[in-house]
């Protein structure tokens, strides 16, 4: 069972307590992990409430909410296979409490990191391939390609609202697919997968072996070109020990490029609206 570091204000009053007015405000979860909203529908995308595998892999930051605690969401989409994006425990009591629909890619059903049932009635069920299109409430989901060498089937998203469009390439390296979605989409913001090289425990082992997971600055401001955002949400840096990344340093790396023409490191539990470039702290949608 998921307990959150936070109680249950942060979905209750933060989330859920929020108005979006004719918008759309997104929170960052941490890890991969974003939740959409708007007047009318939520959407979560990769929600992974869990610790990771101790001693192996380790979360580093605060679990923001129990998913037990929320009561609205329409749908929750996922990107590959892997358990912090594909978790049961995460996305169930959005799926069997409150009707939710599901949205994985076929390999996701099929072989997810997870040892145990899905826990996904037949009727919530949804096998989506990059290309498809649908929607959900007042949002338009596309599905299109990605570039995740270490997943069987990854897709990346684009959400389309009268607000604007969000990007969520899940843990995709740079890809031809991604020029494909730059020139199809103007895409207000898009979260890109930040992380580094390091050194993560191998119980089997006895000792760390140096691991490279998602994209490094180089890539990442590479993806944002192929993809043409404005506004570059860098998300994963902060989840595991041993592989952080400061996004920070990517100001750096995009100096000299035509995009991302704004780059915005959110914290977890930090939100920000698609229409209005900043992310906001904690509290700060009190004062809207």
């Amino acid at each position: 069972m998921i307990r959150s570091t936070w109680g249950d204000w942060f979905v209750r009053e933060e989330i859920e307590g929020a108005d979006p007015g004719d918008g759309v405000i997104v929170w960052y979860l941490g890890c991969n992990g974003f939740v959409l909203r708007s007047q009318s529908t939520t959407l979560y995308i990769d929600p992974y409430f869990g610790a990771g595998d101790p001693p192996n892999i380790i979360r580093m930051i605060p679990v923001p909410l129990s998913p037990a605690d929320a009561t609205d969401c329409e749908a929750v989409l996922v990107t590959h296979e892997h358990i912090d994006h594909m978790h049961p425990p995460s996305y169930s009591p959005l799926v069997n409490d409150l009707s939710a629909d599901l949205h994985a890619p076929a390999a996701s059903y099929e072989s997810p990191d997870y040892d145990g049932d899905l826990e996904v009635p037949d009727e919530r069920r949804n096998e989506i391939a990059a290309g498809d299109d649908f929607e959900v409430g007042d949002f338009t989901v596309h599905v299109r390609g990605a570039n995740d060498p270490d997943a069987i089937e990854p897709v990346s998203y684009v959400v389309e609202h009268d607000a604007g469009t969000f990007f969520h390439g899940g843990d995709s390296r740079p890809a031809e697919a991604f020029e494909a979605v730059g020139a199809e989409f103007d895409l207000d913001v898009g979260a890109l997968a930040f992380g580094s090289v390091g050194e993560i425990y191998k119980p089997e082992l006895g000792r760390g072996e140096r691991t490279r997971w998602y994209m490094d600055e180089n890539q990442v401001i590479e993806a944002a070109n192929q993809l043409g955002l404005d506004r570059l949400v860098p998300s994963h840096h902060d989840m595991w020990q041993g592989v952080g990344a400061d996004p920070k340093v990517l100001h750096e790396h995009a100096a000299s490029h035509e995009y991302p023409r704004v780059i915005e490191p959110p914290h977890v539990g930090c939100s920000f609206r698609l229409s209005t470039p900043g992310i906001r702290r904690i509290g700060a949608l009190g004062g809207e």
